[in-house]
């Protein structure tokens, strides 16, 4: 069965038209308001959440046009004792999915369907409908869009939400058929339109991740102490009742704003007599190396001159690159302006308490850090910022 989507109501950048009120997200706004926070906080968002993952996740609503106020889409949660917090994921129900879907083809003026869904029992049979008492081991979806097939088997192990004894619980026990096709149905809509679903899951997906398991079945502990930053729901602490130690100094923010190689040297060893950890220096001595190319590589682009004027010392990318003329300092600056931005990056999201950025970062914005431009790492940075510092607030 295949559907022609009809014209979806658009805005003039072509992004899903949004209904008025205070909680409406515009696409436009780089951080939630006041009145969307309280909103997010209220069904469950709890304040160890990263202001990067409040960042990811406004990004994500954006760029799927779903809303997080009507339960399209919703942050999830879930305690890891590798961070030794909730780490929160986005996701969405499998109409979220066809909303997405649905709204593209519109948008882009194609077609999409489905073939029937078929299920698996044990010894590898296919069947068109699932009538036996036990549940299906797999389900199978296939999607067509624009003539093209896209198709995914979701098995049932593999899925399926479970009591500690390993009996399926909830719908998973009562509808288990119904339940693996909606996984599968999420993996053919995923390779069938892998940009707009990108970084967003499924409930139904997600579910084993709900499996209980005695390492994880922790009590609530007052984790806010280890935290370096307040989370972005906290109100200002009041005053301290004892004096307060004095800051640790930030090397790195210091080094970000050298103006030379020199002074980020003398960071580094005043790093290093301050006792920093070998992998603190080894980010100073990477930040140092990227502002000695882009130096290097300014130095060489304004002299017009094909070799560096001081190479005795140069092991960088850029300070290679610069004997080899113009397109390769074009390359080198490019790299070096890369380098920097990612470099940002990565600090502030180390202060607004963000270990999983990169996974954060994929999710938003459907790429890798290294694939993405400066631009969108310095956007995706003052995103962070703006979201940690009205958190401070």
């Amino acid at each position: 069965m295949t559907v022609t989507a009809l014209p979806a109501r658009t805005t003039h950048e072509g992004a899903p038209a949004h209904h008025g009120g205070a909680l409406a997200v515009r696409p436009d706004q780089t951080m939630w308001t006041p009145e969307q926070a309280a909103v997010l906080r209220q069904s469950g968002i709890k304040d160890n959440v990263a202001a990067a993952e409040l960042s990811s996740f406004l990004h994500l609503c954006q760029r799927t046009g779903l809303d997080p106020f009507s339960r399209q889409i919703y942050l999830i949660g879930r305690w890891s004792k590798k961070d030794g917090r909730d780490v929160y994921t986005p996701q969405t129900g499998i109409d979220g999915y066809r909303v997405i879907a649905q709204r593209v083809t519109a948008q882009t003026g194609g077609t999409y369907g489905y073939e029937d869904t078929v299920w698996c029992d044990q010894s590898g049979r296919w069947r068109d409908v699932w009538l036996a008492p036990e549940p299906p081991a797999a389900a199978k979806v296939t999607v067509i869009r624009n003539g093209q097939r896209f198709s995914a088997v979701a098995a049932f192990r593999e899925y399926v939400q479970t009591f500690p004894d390993g009996n399926p619980k909830g719908l998973w026990a009562k509808m288990p058929a119904g339940q693996i096709a909606k996984c599968a149905e999420a993996l053919a809509l995923r390779k069938a339109f892998p940009h707009d679903l990108a970084g967003v899951y499924t409930a139904e997906e997600m579910a084993q991740a709900d499996n209980v398991e005695q390492e994880q079945a922790a009590p609530e502990q007052p984790r806010r102490a280890q935290r370096a930053e307040p989370g972005p729901w906290e109100q200002p602490t009041p005053p301290a009742t004892v004096p307060p130690q004095p800051e640790r100094r930030d090397y790195l923010a210091e080094a970000q704003a050298a103006d030379s190689a020199d002074a980020v040297r003398a960071l580094w060893q005043e790093a290093k007599a301050a006792g920093a950890p070998t992998d603190y220096l080894d980010q100073l001595a990477a930040i140092g190396r990227q502002v000695a190319a882009r130096a290097e590589a300014i130095a060489a682009a304004e002299s017009g001159d094909p070799e560096p004027a001081d190479a005795e010392d140069v092991t960088d990318a850029a300070g290679e690159a610069s004997w080899q003329g113009e397109p390769a300092r074009q390359a080198a600056a490019a790299q070096a302006a890369h380098d920097r931005a990612e470099s940002a990056l990565r600090v502030a999201a180390s202060r607004a308490n963000l270990p999983d950025l990169d996974d954060a970062f994929h999710r938003a914005f459907g790429k890798t850090i290294a694939q993405a431009d400066p631009v969108t790492l310095d956007a995706f940075r003052s995103q962070i910022e703006q979201a940690a510092a009205g958190g401070a607030q």
